[in-house]
């Protein structure tokens, strides 16, 4: 996910460039990679490059309620200045920004968008992933996973008070 803006930066504020990304790359941990797929805008600045990128890739998660594994489609948009840290004219270094979390050009007047995709994949991420809205979930005596069929375990030592909800079950 490297873009090379050396001549993007020598150029007038307002200046574009457009890039396509298919790569695989880290998105929700460091030992899995996901192919990501999309597109990204470049836009000069006055004092950066403003990055805009839409793209899609599919991750792997673990149901929270019956703990098997799923297929996810993930989009992913961000929107982000990447600081540079060499003058392009001179070739002398530029303070840092003033924002330590900013992500910036390196030396090379080189643009990593991996670790955005990677942050922004994190942050697309459902809080509770479910395999589908109808998860039955596992048993919680015998383990069973319900969705692939009902356990033989006995329900007893039941509240009266919610013996009606039993119904629902049946």
């Amino acid at each position: 996910m490297l873009i090379n803006v050396s001549q993007l930066l020598q150029e007038p504020a307002g200046s574009t460039r457009d890039y396509e990304i298919d790569e695989d790359v880290e998105t929700i941990s460091e030992k899995s990679q996901s192919h990501v797929a999309g597109r990204c805008h470049l836009l000069r600045t006055q004092r950066s490059i403003l990055v805009r990128c839409h793209a899609e890739t599919e991750v792997v998660l673990t149901c929270s309620r019956c703990l098997s594994q799923f297929h996810r489609l993930l989009t992913i948009d961000f929107e982000e200045e990447y600081m540079p840290t060499i003058d392009i004219r001179t070739g002398l270094p530029l303070p840092p920004p003033e924002d330590a979390s900013a992500f910036t050009i390196d030396h090379n007047h080189v643009i990593d968008l991996a670790e955005a995709i990677r942050q922004y994949s994190v942050m697309a991420l459902p809080m509770k992933a479910l395999c589908h809205e109808d998860c039955a979930g596992l048993c919680p005596r015998c383990g069973q996973n319900l969705n692939e069929g009902r356990c033989n375990c006995q329900l007893e030592d039941i509240d009266a008070r919610w013996a009606k909800l039993l119904e629902f079950l049946r």
